[in-house]
Formats: structure tokens, sequence, C-alpha cells
């Protein structure tokens, strides 16, 4: 691998991460001499780090035991603070000053709201106080369809306070996406909106609610009311909606605000993974992902009270739960519900601007239009105030790193991060004192004993191979629902490796220490037999101008894999011989002959899931002639069509 190019350097190395840095080596009588070595030390010595940590984050503890983990032979019956007694809300709560804004929340018209900490304390009173008078207890579920606004917060903090479970989908799912994950685990209420913007258009989502609700609540006695919103501030017509209740209309509480108190092993999230081959997984996550999202938050990210932090997320998507956590660290949350580049993609950066954001973070998918719109957000705002970005999602390439550095802000810490739904975290991610490579995610997590295995096992550097974490961690999920052998569990993380986990991610460990993730392993090419990530051809199409967007497959064919690319263009219908042989010149010239494709065919338009994945694998089964069973979980799903049957891909 040739050496990447350094693009930032802190400055600065007075942050929360050298703090607790020092405050180990003073208790331990030991120096680190780098990061790596602070990270060794964090693994070999995980129940001391977090024990360590939870004191230096002041976690809010119900009660308070004397054990970190007790141990089990086996990598998921580990438990975490065993006797410790904890209350998820309370530790977002009650951080933050009285008077301090808590949320800031900005709709695509413009139309803003801010909620100071003891403003959102009393909204959640009331919410809660509503919730014990419908029977919500813990371990109940309690269901969001709702956009990236306050009612998603205040809901998912009234239901935690009571112990109970939150989950929560994207009001731009289908009615068929919805149930799919609601059904699975029968939640006690129901909190939505009628209708959301976007792109400048009022959508109702009525029609959804009417047929979610209807279901939900002919399963049984369980289901108590689907609580309604008035998203745009309209008459809502609750005609149809089972258990009707206006949220608008919820009392003011003068009661004490309870927070329950719940064990590690005790839920606090229901998670859904993208389920495109199938009913989507629902994974169940207990209080330590809290502890784990403000490890991240706090010191890889350097996040202190006074910050103001913003995600581009949507509630169906594990970032909004990850940003929740900030909460916790007593900063403002920003919020944002809409089209980001609506009615351009100035309008974004603009509030960004003028509210001093300081953290911003968003995807890589983001990043590349923004890069194709050539828009130069640097040469338009100050953007003074903004010392972090945050990328996620899918693999930011080596050109959108200098496209941050070139277009964004020069001084500027650019983390590129890698986790995924299931640990509701990161793996891999950033640190304010180390140098960004292009095109590199600069470290493993604290006490996240993340290692790059070979195909036999074999942990290896500068080669490409699986990602693995080899230690418990707390964010690790508990159980999915309606498993109760476990199997399922242990088919999705265990099945490769023998007791340590892996979930599929194609990576790399670099010669400085970072990560490179280049895809999903299910989405890697086998050529000849060698495997090679799908990213190293994405990063190289970044570069063409004609190519405006992309999907690779490997086609089993004649008892070998051909790769074939599909590329959407910029112009339309312009796919000929010349263009082909550029494309794969290029691929050729920057990685290998292997990752040269056979066939490149054109496609009107790319399958992503809802949550803004691209999806090989869907792609892959409709050429390979297998259905694709879960539709309703793709954005996109009608452009499937033009990848099935196609004649080019018989010869």
């Amino acid at each position: 691998m040739k050496p990447s190019q350094v693009l930032w350097n802190p400055q600065n190395q007075s942050n929360q991460m050298m703090d607790i840095q020092k405050s180990i080596e003073a208790k331990e009588k030991i120096s680190f001499a780098s990061y790596e070595a602070f990270h060794t030390w964090s693994v070999d010595h995980i129940e001391l780090f977090w024990k360590y940590f939870a004191d230096f984050a002041q976690v809010r503890w119900r009660k308070k035991g004397t054990e970190v983990l007790s141990h089990s032979n086996t990598f998921w019956n580990h438990q975490w603070f065993p006797g410790s007694q904890i209350n998820f809300a309370e530790n977002l709560l009650e951080r933050g000053n009285s008077q301090s804004v808590a949320i800031h929340f900005r709709r695509e018209d413009g139309v803003s709201q801010s909620l100071t900490y003891a403003e959102l304390k009393q909204m959640v009173m009331n919410v809660s106080s509503l919730f014990k008078q419908l029977g919500v207890q813990k371990g109940d579920r309690v269901c969001g369809l709702v956009p990236n606004s306050p009612i998603a917060t205040i809901a998912m903090l009234a239901a935690t306070s009571l112990g109970a479970v939150w989950s929560s989908a994207s009001p731009d799912f289908g009615a068929k996406g919805i149930l799919d994950r609601f059904e699975q685990i029968e939640p006690k209420v129901m909190i939505t909106i009628d209708e959301y913007l976007f792109k400048g258009k009022r959508i109702s989502i009525l029609d959804k609610v009417v047929e979610v609700s209807q279901r939900l609540s002919s399963r049984g006695k369980n289901y108590k009311a689907t609580i309604i919103s008035s998203f745009l501030g309209e008459r809502i017509d609750v005609n149809g909606i089972a258990l009707p209740l206006l949220w608008e209309e919820i009392p003011q509480s003068s009661d004490a605000l309870a927070y329950e108190p719940i064990y590690f092993s005790d839920p606090v999230y229901i998670m859904f993974s993208s389920g495109t081959t199938g009913l989507p997984k629902c994974i169940v996550q207990g209080p330590g992902v809290l502890l784990n999202q403000m490890k991240e938050l706090m010191l890889h990210c350097d996040i202190k009270s006074r910050d103001r932090f913003f995600y581009y997320t949507t509630c169906g998507w594990m970032m909004w739960n990850w940003s929740q956590a900030v909460l916790s660290l007593g900063a403002t949350l920003y919020q944002f519900d809409g089209n980001p580049f609506h009615e351009t993609w100035r309008d974004l950066w603009a509030w960004l601007d003028q509210e001093q954001v300081n953290i911003f973070g968003t995807s890589a998918k983001y990043l590349s239009v923004l890069e194709g719109e050539k828009a130069k957000p640097k040469s338009e705002f100050s953007l003074s105030s903004l010392r972090l970005l945050l990328s996620t999602g899918s693999p930011l390439f080596a050109s959108g790193f200098r496209y941050v550095y070139d277009s964004i802000k020069a001084d500027l810490h650019l983390a590129s991060i890698s986790g995924g739904t299931d640990l509701n975290g990161c793996f891999v991610l950033g640190n304010p004192n180390l140098a960004v490579y292009e095109g590199e995610i600069q470290c493993a997590g604290l006490a996240m004993d993340v290692q790059i295995y070979s195909e036999s096992g074999e942990a290896i550097s500068s080669e490409k191979g699986e990602l693995v974490c080899r230690r418990p961690f707390p964010s690790m999920p508990l159980y999915f629902w309606n498993d109760p052998d476990s199997s399922k569990y242990k088919q999705a993380y265990f099945d490769r490796f023998t007791n340590i986990w892996c979930h599929g991610d194609f990576a790399e460990k670099t010669n400085q220490g970072g990560y490179i993730i280049y895809g999903r392993s299910d989405a890697t090419l086998n050529p000849g037999g060698v495997r090679i990530g799908t990213a190293d051809i994405y990063s190289v199409l970044e570069t063409i101008p004609e190519v405006k967007d992309s999907v690779i497959i490997g086609q089993d064919w004649n008892d070998d894999v051909r790769v074939v690319l599909f590329v959407k263009l910029v112009h339309p219908n312009i796919l000929d011989e010349a263009l082909k042989r550029k494309i794969q010149t290029l691929i050729r010239d920057q990685t290998s002959p292997r990752h040269v494709p056979q066939i490149i065919l054109e496609v009107p338009d790319v399958p992503y899931t809802i949550n803004g994945k691209k999806v090989e694998l869907a792609v892959k089964q409709i050429v390979q002639g297998i259905e694709v069973k879960n539709r309703n979980a793709l954005a996109n799903p009608e452009c499937l069509v033009h990848f099935a049957n196609r004649l080019e891909l018989q010869k």
C-alpha cells in the first residue's frame, strides 16, 4: 500500500482523551508513549478501563455494584456491571444546565423550535405520566414513527424513564416495512405524526398510520394507544386510526419524574437490521450502549457541555440513537428534518454557520453528492465554529477526504467512523490527538479489541480481511427478539470465527495504525478466487465525471466469478465503447487487473436501503435469478427491474 497523505494534524492536545489518559496513568503508575499503547492497555485491562471511564464520565447510578464484568466461556454470555442499576433517561436529562438549550430543531421550511433542559424535562414528565396511565411498564415496547425532531427525543426519554423499551422507524418507510419491524415486537403505544415536508412538498402518512395502528391493535389487548402529533400544525383527521390520542392535548403533569431502575441485562432499545434478505432482525440493546456512546462522544469526539452537535439522520438509522447520547454530556442536540439540498445545498450550511454548530455528522453519500455539485461551503460561509466533521454509512474514499479539506474547511478534524446498528456505536473512529490520513479511519475505539483476520483466522496487518472484535464490549446486543435459543444471534456474529465477533466488514489495518473499510464481506468479489473489495472500484468511479452513481457485483459464471459494473450516468445513453474503455483503464491503472469489470452496463438508478446504503446483494440476487424477498426495505425497489434478465449477462 502506498503511503497516504497527511491532511490534518492536531494543534492542541488538551482534550478529554488526554485527560482520561493522564488520570489512568496517575492511578496505575504507568506512562503511555502513544495512543496505540493506551489502546493496548485498555484492551488488556477492559474491566479497569470501563471502571475508570464510568467514574470519569460521572455516570448516574441507581445502584452501583462492585463488579464490572462477570466472565463466561462464551463471548455472548458475559454480563456487564452485574448488580448495578441505572436509568437511561436520567443520564440524558440530568446532566445539562436547566436553562441551557438541550434541543434546537429546524424544519425544512425554516420553522424552528428550541427547548431548554428544564423544558425538555417537563415535556418528558407530561408524556411519561400519560404512558403510566396507559399501563406502560418496565419492559413494554413503545414505538415511534417519527421524524428527527423533539417529539422523537421526548417520547424516547419518557419511555426509558419508565424502564420501557424504545424502537423507531422513519415516516418515509412504507407500511409493510413499518409492520415488518413493529409487529414483531408488539408495542403497547405508538407515537407518530400526520405528515412531513420533503423537497418542499407536504407528504401525508395518515393512510400508513391507519393501516399500521389497526394491525397493531388487532394483535390483542396489549396495544393501548396511537399518539399522533400535527407536525405542520394542521387539524388531524383521526378517522380510522386505532385508539387515537392527540400529542398536543397531553396534559401538563405536576408529578415528579420517577426514574425506574434497570439492570444492564434489561433492554433499552430495539434496533432493526436493514432486512433486505428477509424480516429485519430485532436487535435488543441494554444501557451498555450509553456507556459506549459516551466514550465515543467524550473521548473520540471531545464533546463537552458547551458544544453544539448536529447529525443529519432519520429515526430509522442508528445514528439517531447515537446522537441522542450528547444530551448525557449536557451539550445541545441540533435536529433537522427534510431534504438537506432544499432549496439548495447552501440552506443547510447557512443554518450550521448561523447556529455556530461545532460538530456536524453526515453520510459519505451526502459528501459525495456535495462534491458532485461542486459545492464549496468554505467559499460562502465562515464555519469558524465547526471543528469536527463526522462521516459514516459507507466508506469515505480518499477523494472525499480531499474534497472536505479543499472545499469545506482546511482546519478541521475529519473523522470517518464505522461500526454498525448491531453495537449502536463504532469499532473504528476518530481521535483528536492523531493525524488524519486521506482515505483512512484514524484508530480503533478504546477498549475495543479490533483486529483484521485472514481467511484462516490469523491477525494480519496491511492486508485485507475480516474486521473482528476479540473481547466483549458493553454495547454488544443482549439478544435478538424471538430468538429463544440464541441461534440467530450466534449465526449473525460468531459463525465465522469461534467465540470471536465478526459482523461482516471487509477491512484493512494500515501502516499508520488506521483502518480502511472496503465494504460488506457479502459484497466482496472473488474473481479467480482472490477477494477484492468493492470500495476500491467505487473510489475510482468517484473521480469519473460521466458517472453519477454505480453498483458492482460478482456474477457467478463458468465456475468462477466475473466482475459486473452497472453505472448511472450524468447524461443518460452515452455508454459507448470509448467510455467503457476509459472506465476499465482507470480501474486497472489505479487498482489492479483483477478489479477491472468484464461487463459494464447502464441503468437509470441504483438501489439503496431506506437508510441510504447501497445494496449490492439485492442486485446480485436479481442477476442470479433469486427473488429479493424484502423489497420494502429499499427506498427505490422499482429500479431492480433494470437489472433483471439482462441479455448481456447471459453470454
